[in-house]
Order: structure tokens, then C-alpha cells, then sequence
């Protein structure tokens, strides 16, 4: 495998490692605030999307800090679009208690 494309592999694994954290995390959130033992998710989940992020790292950079870096890179980049896709819509964003209910 070439170099440039061994580098666009471990950025992909970044984005891999990103949404498997990420999307664990919204995953967690939604099934946590909704059952009846919400501790046993919330104490749970961390340590096992750290264990397997960190593995994930170990893994894709393989001892080069090129292929660690630009894992990182599509770990970030997957936090980010996480958050775009997870956020509130304006239509749907709920007013805070005791808020008034006429326009600004």
C-alpha cells in the first residue's frame, strides 16, 4: 500500500472511531434518560467508547505519529458532524419554564 493512501486509511479509521463514540454517546443519552437504571448506562458507556477509541488509535497509527495525527483529524471532524447532526432545529427547540409567550 502506498503511503498516501495508507495516511487516507487512517483518517477514514479516525472517522470510523469518531462515529462509533460519538454516535455511542447520542446513543447513551437517548436509552439513559429513558430507562429505568439510567446510573448502569451512565457509568457503563464512558469507559467502554474510551476503551474502544483508544484501542482504535493503538491500532490505525500502528507506532507512526502520522497516521495517529490524522486519525485524531477524522476523529474531530466525526465529533463535528456528530454535533450538526444531533442539534436542535429551530422549530423544535422548547421555550424555558415560565418564559413569555409573545415575540421579542
Amino acid at each position: 500500500m502506498t503511503e498516501f493512501l495508507t495516511l487516507v486509511v487512517a483518517w477514514l479509521g479516525g472517522g470510523a472511531l469518531g462515529a462509533i463514540f460519538f454516535g455511542g454517546l447520542w446513543w447513551t443519552v437517548r436509552k439513559g434518560v429513558s430507562s429505568q437504571r439510567p446510573a448502569l448506562w451512565f457509568l457503563c458507556s464512558p469507559p467502554l467508547r474510551l476503551s474502544i477509541a483508544l484501542a482504535g488509535f493503538y491500532f490505525v497509527s500502528d507506532g507512526h505519529w502520522e497516521r495517529l495525527l490524522l486519525c485524531l483529524f477524522g476523529f474531530l471532524l466525526a465529533r463535528f458532524a456528530a454535533a450538526r447532526l444531533t442539534r436542535l432545529t429551530r422549530g423544535s427547540q422548547t421555550r424555558p419554564a415560565g418564559g413569555a409567550s409573545h415575540a421579542p
